[in-house]
């Protein structure tokens, strides 16, 4: 939806919402979608496993198809089968696994955390129910978009048995990290995937050219605080959006002993197809 409306706008709108409190950036999200969500609940047309457009939090778009065009990269991209077992790191509200419960077979075994309670809540309630094969656990780590907490993701060890998972996957969540914190996950990462197990990760990335784009403010998002090998949309909400310089990240990666299989640019920074991700895709192999 934020997509559509002008970009001096959407930016006025983003830096207006970074601005408030965590706990106020989820209220005012469920006061502008009310409306809708009144009309959507009178008229039955939200699926039995869509939360209220005023409860997601994971951004704009249409819910049920976001997750199925998920689901459809991970087919391809990783070569995920019914009878893997997945690790949905940041798993949100629900949006990636909802397809997933269509796909994976009932001994496969789907785990998915988040540091939004609300989120965790929601799917066990929803989706666990239903699919006691999908786990959903919420983790106390700060982070500034999402949660107040001390506790940092720099050093968080993930609650699973080593080579465990031969799919784990991120959508939007590298994103919102620190160079720390993504250090960490992708050691934790390659200690919890089978070996030749993949991972989709997605992130904002950028080259000198991209960051030419970035400072003549060509892209449809913007960072223009530079902090050495990584850059920020707000340094208010340091979380809001974090873009990392390509060399920077592959370092990272190569000491996670993680190997890079293939990069999607996202078009964020090219063209929009319908088959592309808006961020940059990054498949990665133990």
């Amino acid at each position: 939806m934020i997509h559509t409306l002008p970009k001096g706008l959407v930016t006025v709108i983003r830096k207006v919402f970074y601005l408030l409190p965590t706990r106020f950036r989820f209220l005012a999200r469920r006061i502008y979608y009310f409306p809708i969500d009144l009309i959507d609940g009178v008229l039955g047309r939200r699926h039995k496993y869509q939360p209220r457009k005023g409860k997601i939090f994971i951004g704009s778009g249409d819910f049920i198809k976001l997750g199925k065009g998920h689901l459809s990269k991970l087919i391809l991209l990783t070569g995920l089968k019914p009878n893997h077992n997945v690790l949905d790191i940041g798993s949100g509200i629900g949006r990636t696994a909802l397809p997933l419960t269509e796909f994976l077979d009932k001994e496969a075994a789907y785990e998915g955390f988040d540091v939004t309670k609300e989120g965790i809540e929601w799917c066990n309630n929803k989706i666990h129910r239903d699919f006691p094969n999908f786990s959903f656990t919420y983790v106390n780590l700060g982070n500034d978009l999402y949660n107040n907490s001390m506790n940092t993701a720099a050093n968080y060890k993930f609650p699973y048995t080593s080579n465990r998972f031969d799919v784990s996957f991120l959508f939007s969540v590298f994103t919102h990290m620190q160079p720390d914190e993504v250090f960490n996950y992708l050691k934790e990462i390659e200690r919890t995937l089978v070996i030749g197990g993949r991972c989709l990760a997605t992130f904002f990335t950028y080259d000198d050219q991209t960051e030419q784009k970035i400072l003549n403010n060509e892209l449809d998002l913007n960072f223009p605080f530079e902090m050495g090998n990584y850059r920020l949309m707000s340094k208010n909400v340091i979380s809001a959006n974090v873009a990392f310089k390509n060399e920077f990240l592959l370092r990272m990666i190569d000491e996670s002993n993680l190997k890079v299989e293939n990069v999607i640019d996202g078009f964020w920074k090219t063209i929009s197809t319908d088959d592309n991700e808006y961020q940059d895709i990054y498949i990665l192999r133990k």
